[in-house]
């Protein structure tokens, strides 16, 4: 594969039946070949192809790839091999034109397709005196300087042996000993799953949690009191890969993603780590080709943080907007940085009123209302609520008991 680029123009790639979607090409005289590894020469003799069949013709040092599925054309410049085809850093490529339908609207390929066969999910299959011993893959702080304490991505490998649906729990056990019970350990904290039953390697093995650090502070001294910070959170926040973990679990069913319908609307109001669950949801609705769930609804994501630092999958909540602007919508409450009709703090309970008529409007229509994070979210957001029935003349009791009959309404809080 050496001896310059190839120079042709409409050549069609030689595919064999056809590449995955962000597939890999070495690009070279007389011929087009899927990803091996490049040895140093060939490293900037790289493509990269969006698309599953194409053409490709060359311009200078731009390579013009158009979709076989369609006529759109995406152009790419050359960029550099630096690392496996799963975590290909694309500012590596600069993308001068591209349809965005085309170029963003493929998934990625999910495996073992078998986790999408079972009728019921996954539950209690370990207990806790009887846990499974995951491993920490990473930790990644999640939000920024300015934002009022840590948050942090966990990635757990399971080995597959801990599957999970999208909404369920892990429950953790931190190690040491319990101090309220001499011998024993420590209780099971419950954490929503971050990701979906794929994980976000896309392969079965993983979950993801997403943790925010509890520290307490003396309200006279203004000092950490370490003595009384969280002891699970902060186990999981300063893990290391390779750390061991205890696990149990999976558990919940109240708010698993109901895909008997594919064009359903799913309202989903969060507030900080409460946007796990929807995390996942959203990578099972947005990046993951899954076969038997072709989503074609709405799905509608409101997220209360305290200001833009605090912002939790805030790239991967903007990409799908970007792609998929008729089945995604993204609001944010920033209480310290935005202000509500009232000139007060603005909280999601002040955006679902902004939004109230449409959303009491999808309701009626069948529309699934989900709302995960703190308990005090709640009565905030029941009062609001209840305001804009009583103004719509509506009684929000009776409709608060139909949307619970009709299984519309999920809640967790913690």
């Amino acid at each position: 594969m050496r001896g310059g680029f190839r120079k042709c123009t409409s050549s069609k790639l030689s595919t064999n039946g056809g590449f995955a979607a962000g597939c890999l090409f070495l690009v070279a005289k007389g011929s087009v070949s899927p990803f091996p590894k490049p040895d140093k020469e060939e490293r900037n003799r790289i493509c990269y192809c969006i698309g599953q069949k194409g053409y490709l013709s060359e311009e200078g040092q731009v390579y013009r790839v158009t979709g076989e599925c369609n006529n759109d054309t995406v152009d790419v410049e050359c960029g550099i091999w630096i690392t496996n085809i799963g975590t290909v850093a694309m500012h590596h490529l600069k993308v001068l034109s591209m349809s965005v339908s085309q170029a963003t609207q493929r998934k990625t390929l999910v495996q073992p397709l078998e986790l999408e066969n079972a009728k019921e999910p996954p539950l209690n299959l370990y207990k806790p005196k009887e846990p499974y011993t995951a491993t920490i893959v990473s930790v990644e702080s999640l939000v920024g300087p300015k934002a009022p304490g840590e948050t942090c991505h966990i990635v757990i490998n399971h080995g597959g042996n801990v599957p999970y649906w999208e909404g369920q729990s892990y429950g953790i056990i931190p190690p040491g000993e319990n101090p309220k019970k001499p011998g024993l350990p420590h209780n099971v904290r419950l954490y929503s799953i971050a990701s979906t039953r794929y994980g976000d390697s896309f392969d079965g093995k993983t979950a993801s949690l997403c943790v925010r650090r509890a520290v307490y502070y003396d309200p006279e001294t203004g000092k950490e009191d370490a003595s009384k910070n969280g002891v699970c959170s902060n186990f999981l926040c300063d893990s290391k890969p390779g750390d061991k973990i205890q696990i149990t679990g999976p558990s919940g069913k109240i708010m698993l993603l109901p895909e008997d319908d594919p064009n359903a609307t799913h309202i989903m109001i969060a507030t900080g780590t409460g946007v796990a669950p929807f995390r996942g949801y959203l990578r099972r609705i947005f990046m993951e080709d899954v076969p038997t769930y072709k989503f074609g609804g709405l799905a509608w994501l409101f997220l209360g943080v305290a200001n833009s630092d605090s912002l939790l999958y805030d790239d991967e909540f903007s990409s799908y907007l970007k792609t998929f602007p008729d089945n995604f919508r993204y609001d944010k409450a920033l209480s310290r940085e935005q202000q509500n009709k009232n000139g007060g703090k603005m909280y999601v309970q002040d955006k679902i009123e902004e939004y109230s008529d449409e959303i009491f409007k999808l309701l009626d229509g069948g529309a699934h209302i989900y709302f995960c994070g703190l308990k005090g979210m709640m009565p905030g957001i029941q009062d609001t609520l209840k305001r804009v029935a009583e103004q719509r003349g509506e009684n929000w009791d009776a409709k608060l008991t139909q949307l619970k009959k009709n299984k519309q309404w999920h809640v967790e809080v913690y």
